[in-house]
């Protein structure tokens, strides 16, 4: 779905986290980051995800790996969903769809034979430089954190 590309500049982005704090992309330099975008808090693949990413969050970690949610809720039901959940990483609002459009993740979709736009569940991987290392179309909501520890262990052998 999205027009980037692995191995080019992911684009920059600010937006308000679930505590009301102003969270940019400039706040991630010189940090592995992991930005995985998802339709909705409280829905079951998204709690699904969220949970995983949660259950490996000391592996992510200990790995240097920063998380980052971004869906189109309002930050107070981010703040719902990160209390329900437990969730210790950052989640950001972009009810406008600034970001959501950036990386291209808004689109058409379909679901039991029914067409509507929605936003594609995925995940880009960006390096210390802010460049995209990697991009799940399609990530594993329930080994989404070995996913992307497997995906950034293949990326630093070579």
């Amino acid at each position: 779905m999205t027009h980037l590309q692995e191995g080019k500049k992911a684009p920059a982005f600010s937006a308000q986290d679930q505590n009301g704090e102003i969270v940019s992309s400039k706040d991630f330099t010189g940090k592995k980051l992991v930005v995985y975008f998802y339709p909705e808090d409280m829905t079951e693949t998204c709690t699904i995800q969220a949970c995983n990413l949660r259950d490996h969050f000391g592996l992510l970690k200990n790995n240097g790996i920063k998380v980052i949610g971004i869906s189109p809720d309002e930050p107070k039901k981010h703040k719902k969903f990160e209390t329900k959940y437990d969730l210790p990483f950052t989640l950001l609002a972009d009810p406008e769809h600034k970001i959501i459009d950036k990386y291209g993740v808004w689109g058409e979709k379909k679901l039991y034979g029914r067409e509507y736009l929605g936003l594609h569940r995925t995940t880009f991987l960006i390096d210390e430089k802010g460049i995209i290392r990697k991009i799940f179309l399609k990530p594993k909501s329930k080994q989404h954190a070995e996913e992307i520890l497997a995906a950034w262990a293949d990326l630093e052998k070579k």
